[in-house]
């Protein structure tokens, strides 16, 4: 009888746990008591696709000698770019669990799904093969530049995958080592991690052995790439939500092994949680290179190494910030630059991409997300929200 007692009493405290799970989602968590009324919540992107033409691009600003044009349509809630072999680019989705396969064929762009009802996909190229990363898998194409409809080969039981969706949609790429960089995100807005083995950020052999955590700390990175002089990485991280307005700022970090970057107890480096406390919460946490606005989505990241931008321009970091939702007034909602000496000193943030937001009504028209340099030193923008890509060129 005890047993079933026993057995009764967990079976209504898990239902009780679920209903309250039901009646709180996830963005929710760590909202005070002081904010149950407000109206702030995700911004839900379109995921209908958008003609080209239907796309006003006279609202978008760049600095003199910057043209905008949309280089790829129809492709709804399109993120990361990466570039394969044979004019192919591979961009990946999150809500409708895509991945698309862009062939640009001189002038004229085409797209058609590659793999479709993932949960939460992107995708990264190296030698003829493909790697496609969801929540809860790991695809590999092998030998896609040599036969587009191959079938993939199931390596997740290599990777170690954490069972938590919340932040663990994932951008990857390969370093200049050859291996595969993949960051980890916390699975809460704000709380003690269940185990280890989230907020870090990971690298494997390009077969997805020899796995290896590189920083831990770190809440919620979605984008990172290299420095062209000292191939040190830099990535994006987002600060934690119900926090009010001003604080904490998104972060533009270096990864430095071993380094620890604050998350539950630390936020950009210098701001105590209030929830999650600590004695002596920001020692030893590494400093961030640039605070990106509190709230902003501070999303891709990209060294610029063309030629087809003006000098000034070559190594700087371009930065997309998709744009705030947990802030009364938006911010982000462009591409900014980030101008800082190469170990990371003295940053400066301007804007470069500019239009998607009007300050006077608070509407957006677009939010990028993603960049990507191109053989010809042009940059694409992604625009989760509109499902485009954007190229950006330059001439005197």
């Amino acid at each position: 009888m005890k047993n079933i007692l026993r057995t009764g009493v967990a079976l209504a405290t898990a239902i009780l746990a679920v209903g309250a799970m039901a009646q709180q989602p996830a963005w929710k968590q760590g909202m005070p008591d002081s904010m149950s009324n407000s109206t702030l919540a995700p911004l839900a992107p379109k995921l209908t696709a958008t003609k080209a033409s239907d796309i006003d691009l006279n609202r978008l600003k760049l600095p003199a000698g910057f043209k905008i044009e949309v280089w790829s349509d129809g492709v709804p809630g399109v993120r990361a770019i990466t570039r394969g072999d044979n004019g192919k680019y591979y961009a990946g989705t999150r809500p409708l669990g895509r991945i698309y396969e862009i062939t640009d064929a001189g002038g004229q762009r085409s797209a058609r799904v590659l793999v479709d009802k993932l949960d939460q996909p992107t995708a990264a190229y190296k030698d003829g093969n493909l790697i496609v990363m969801a929540v809860d898998k790991v695809l590999l194409y092998k030998g896609i530049n040599q036969n587009p409809n191959v079938a993939p080969e199931d390596i997740t039981a290599r990777f170690n995958l954490p069972p938590q969706k919340h932040h663990n949609w994932k951008y990857i790429a390969f370093g200049p080592d050859g291996k595969l960089y993949v960051p980890f995100g916390a699975p809460c807005n704000i709380c003690d991690l269940p185990s280890p083995e989230y907020a870090q950020i990971r690298r494997y052999n390009a077969d997805g052995s020899g796995m290896e955590v590189l920083a831990t700390g770190v809440r919620n990175s979605v984008g990172f790439d290299w420095h062209p002089v000292t191939k040190e990485l830099w990535f994006s991280n987002h600060g934690r939500d119900w926090l009010g307005d001003d604080t904490p700022n998104d972060t533009i970090n270096r990864l430095k092994v071993g380094a620890n970057y604050g998350f539950p107890s630390c936020h950009q480096g210098n701001l105590p949680d209030p929830d999650i406390k600590k004695d002596n919460a920001c020692n030893g946490v590494e400093q961030p290179v640039a605070l990106m606005g509190p709230h902003a989505a501070t999303m891709g990241v990209l060294f610029y190494t063309g030629t087809m931008f003006p000098p000034e321009y070559r190594n700087v970091l371009f930065n997309a910030r998709k744009g705030s939702w947990n802030r009364n007034t938006k911010i982000g909602y462009d591409v900014v630059t980030v101008r800082a000496d190469a170990d990371g000193k003295n940053a400066k943030v301007e804007p470069f991409l500019t239009g998607f937001l009007n300050p006077a009504d608070q509407t957006f028209s677009g939010r990028p997300a993603y960049l990507h340099q191109m053989a010809d030193g042009s940059l694409l923008v992604s625009d989760e929200q509109s499902g485009v890509i954007y190229r950006i060129s330059y001439s005197k």
